[in-house]
């Protein structure tokens, strides 16, 4: 028995034809290849990896019908599974790929037909994905006679994490289509950090070891969390006060852990301030003007306590920064790919050392692997994220998706202050590498999720006719 399906592309029709037949016998050849594969090897690496491909059968079948549970696998998988393979491949930047290849698999089979969500905030995605398909291939040329290039596999991964990374804005954005999928995701997430804090607070022993290197030791985990849920605590009007309250305390403890546990790690507590602030600074629009010039005191005061209670460290970031960017300037366009910088910079000596180094800033990093165009287009992401949150605050009515628009607002602040002080949304081979994906996937979900807020309520509101003018924003 055969079961065929048509693929149209423009004026091409394919014709696929799959025997059921030939089908269960693969099957039953693949399981004796890895039986003899695993028995002939036997070593534990082997084991996992077949004990992984066996369990990943039934969740990619779960995945084509329930896409959007690749966000609760990424979430789960790269905070709980910490094995990882060459270079630091997670569960996390793997299921990352799948539901984009997933996403291009729906269109080009079962819908035939390639569409995707129109939003001013997408654009510049896209050509944030193109510029580093185009900085990749340049990352070939090796720019400098007698510097050494990254090796291949580095290049690879940095060209990865870039790529589907913006790539998963954009397909949350199209695969997300109801608002409960994403309360039960950000409460998911919010439970699963609070886990985690709270076992810091009260010393659970054990708790700390069973979250994966890296998903806690990146800024993004900590911000988002306080963003999401001020946006909910300020501008849900639905939310009850008792729930307020328990927000508020959840927001308490993370605060607690971040700034008083772990006060000399400055990317766990600044942006998390920063887009509170601006959360503050939303609701109490009158008094936040006046307010801007204490501000400004206020945080001029606390940079330069920062940088004076550690000057040796910002000291060597500058002139990281000022090496960077002039060997940079060898290919200011385009850059000089991914990862290859960390192996040029070594031709000059900083502070009196040739070492290899990188340059502990998010804006530097793009700048250095994917040049001008790159910076354009990622700087042009956040703009119009921003955008899009501020005017939905302004069209959604009250409750919790009024409440997330702000949360994202305030979340972009948060996230260029976190790109100011380490790659923590598009993380440096070389520094917080692959391992970081495991929460740098945060910013990228949250984005493309508040895309399709936009698009749910466009939709609804065409659909009910209903009074309230919603002006599309694509």
């Amino acid at each position: 028995m055969k079961t065929k399906s048509d693929l149209k592309i423009p004026s091409f029709i394919w014709n696929i034809s799959i025997d059921r037949n030939a089908l269960q016998f693969g099957m039953i050849v693949f399981v004796l290849l890895t039986t003899l594969i695993a028995s002939y090897w036997g070593t534990m690496k082997i084991l996992v990896l077949l004990i992984a491909v066996f369990l990943s059968i039934p969740v990619f079948f779960l995945l084509i019908k329930y896409p959007n549970l690749g966000f609760f696998f990424m979430l789960l998988g790269g905070w709980f599974i910490s094995y990882k393979g060459p270079g630091g491949v997670n569960a996390s930047i793997l299921m990352a790929i799948l539901m984009f290849a997933l996403w291009l698999l729906d269109m080009l089979i079962i819908r035939r037909r390639f569409e995707f969500v129109h939003s001013q905030a997408l654009r510049p995605a896209v050509y944030f994905m193109i510029t580093s398909m185009v900085a990749f291939i340049a990352g070939q040329i090796k720019w400098f006679t007698f510097a050494n290039q990254a090796p291949l596999d580095a290049q690879v991964g940095g060209f990865a994490i870039y790529f589907f990374l913006v790539a998963l804005m954009i397909v949350t954005a199209n695969i997300l289509r109801n608002i409960r999928w994403l309360k039960a995701f950000i409460w998911v997430f919010v439970g699963l950090v609070l886990l985690f804090v709270f076992s810091r607070v009260v010393n659970l022993p054990g708790v700390n070891n069973i979250y994966a290197y890296m998903s806690h030791a990146n800024s993004m985990f900590w911000m988002w969390p306080v963003a999401l849920l001020m946006g909910q605590i300020i501008f849900n009007n639905d939310l009850k006060f008792r729930y307020r309250l328990l927000l508020l305390a959840v927001v308490a403890v993370i605060f607690y852990v971040a700034v008083f546990q772990n006060r000399d790690w400055k990317s766990g507590w600044v942006p998390s301030i920063v887009a509170v602030g601006v959360l503050l600074g939303l609701r109490f629009r009158k008094l936040a003007f006046f307010a801007i010039p204490f501000a400004v005191i206020i945080a001029g005061s606390l940079v330069g306590g920062m940088i004076a209670s550690d000057q040796y460290s910002w000291g060597t970031r500058v002139d990281a920064w000022i090496i960077v960017l002039e060997v940079s300037k060898t290919s200011p366009l385009i850059g000089l790919g991914f990862a290859n910088y960390y192996w040029y910079v070594k031709l000059v000596p900083i502070r009196g050392y040739y070492v290899n180094f990188n340059s502990h800033s998010q804006f530097v990093d793009i700048i250095a692997q994917t040049g001008i165009a790159g910076l354009f287009c990622f700087m042009w992401i956040l703009f119009e994220v921003g955008r899009l949150g501020w005017k939905l605050m302004q069209r959604l009515p009250p409750g919790f998706e009024r409440g997330y628009a702000s949360g994202v607002l305030a979340g972009v602040f948060g996230s260029l202050t976190a790109a100011f002080l380490g790659d923590w949304l598009l993380p440096f081979t070389y520094n917080v590498g692959l391992d970081g994906v495991r929460s740098s996937v945060l910013p990228w979900i949250f984005f493309g999720a508040l895309v399709a807020v936009e698009r749910i309520h466009r939709e609804k509101s065409n659909d009910e006719n209903s009074t309230w003018t919603y002006r599309s924003l694509s």
